[in-house]
């Protein structure tokens, strides 16, 4: 990341992401706009952002479809911003990998003091091993596809993964042999504005467990740490 965060702001609306825009920029950061998922894209080809902040009501394809593409190519911190109010959006936009969730209309300062708490987060994390720039890992007797999101035994069966089980597996794949705590795995998973799974770690890992374990009982790929989180023991190949 470079000494001054760079944000792209995508919105339809031309008086927000002007707004925004300039707020940012006359607080710091280095600031980018995209009218929509196509102008985003053509920006992503050229620069990596530190940060998105991500319209979810735009014509065409909307702010959630560009949110899971971006999940499976990328960590790239997210901040939706959008119009509905329903709780049940709230929690689709955040399992979908979103690090945060605003409502419009909304005040300036409060979007500052998300990209702040946002970028705090993502810059504590331990550093990733870049495992999940290829398109398979093989880990023990797996094989992940990770674009497909397809996860195989060796005896070439697929082994069906919940978007929950899949961002955990990822996150213990690229950071494989390093401790994580559960507040680490939640950032890297459905991110902190997601208060209502915060005590959903460890049965999420129990889950994993589960279904890539020899012996659920007595884990070998995935380590508790008493006091610690857990760590991911086996050794990732790219395919």
């Amino acid at each position: 990341m470079e000494s001054v965060p760079h944000i792209v702001v995508v919105d339809d609306h031309r008086d927000i992401r002007d707004l925004v825009g300039k707020y940012l920029a006359q607080h710091g950061y280095r600031v980018s706009v995209a009218e929509n998922a196509a102008a985003l894209r053509r920006l992503l080809e050229r620069n990596a952002p530190d940060l998105i902040i991500l319209d979810v009501m735009m014509p065409g394809e909307d702010g959630l479809s560009v949110c899971r593409h971006l999940r499976s190519t990328t960590v790239v911190p997210i901040i939706f911003l959008t119009a509905m109010v329903d709780d049940t959006d709230r929690i689709i936009g955040l399992e979908m990998g979103a690090d945060d969730y605003l409502t419009k209309p909304f005040n300036p300062r409060e979007l500052l003091a998300r990209i702040k708490a946002v970028l705090r987060r993502v810059n504590s994390l331990p550093p990733q091993r870049g495992a999940l720039k290829a398109k398979t890992l093989r880990f023990d007797r797996w094989q992940l596809n990770v674009g497909r999101r397809e996860l195989a035994g060796s005896d070439g069966v697929a082994i069906p993964l919940s978007t929950a089980e899949f961002r955990l597996l990822t996150a213990f794949l690229d950071h494989a042999g390093l401790v994580l705590s559960r507040d680490q795995l939640l950032d890297l998973t459905v991110g902190r504005a997601a208060d209502t799974f915060d005590r959903s770690i460890d049965n999420q890992v129990s889950r994993l467990r589960k279904k890539i374990e020899s012996d659920p009982k007595n884990p070998m790929l995935i380590k508790t740490h008493w006091g610690g989180g857990y760590s991911f023991t086996a050794e990732v190949e790219q395919a």
